[in-house]
């Protein structure tokens, strides 16, 4: 699959997949300004146009990029396994399926998905993912 950010400077290839999870951690609201849609991606993303990605380590255990140019939010990825997820907006397709939701604890109550998905609390994730004391 490929996508692009706002102003096409920063390019990527990735594998093809289909699977869509949401974020509604307060980091991920704040940065987009609303619940994180991603793709996952793996680890094995190929990016063109490094020179305009601006990385910001946003946690212990996983760091988040943008085009430096456009602002556009390229990734979120997961240090230990170098898995990125990427933003379903910044790919040419939308044939994407919902599965799964995580910190649904911190979801704001001014909106709510109907898919049924699994969902995980934010002490889930972080004992999935973290250590002791880390935030999103």
């Amino acid at each position: 699959m490929n996508g692009n950010c706002l102003c096409g400077a920063v390019a990527f290839t990735s594998p093809d997949t289909r699977e869509l999870s949401v974020c509604h951690c307060g980091f991920c609201r704040k940065w987009g300004g609303g619940p994180l849609f991603v793709v996952h991606c793996g680890p094995n993303v190929v990016f063109t146009g490094g020179g305009q990605v601006a990385v910001y380590p946003s946690s212990n255990w996983a760091e988040r990029a943008f085009c430096k140019r456009c602002g556009t939010h390229l990734y979120y990825k997961l240090l230990a396994t170098g898995e990125y997820f990427v933003p379903a907006g910044t790919f040419g397709s939308t044939d994407f399926e919902l599965s799964s939701q995580i910190y649904v604890d911190k979801r704001p109550g001014y909106y709510e998905l109907a898919n049924r998905t699994p969902m995980l609390t934010e002490a889930q994730v972080i004992e999935q993912y973290g250590q002791p004391g880390d935030k999103p």
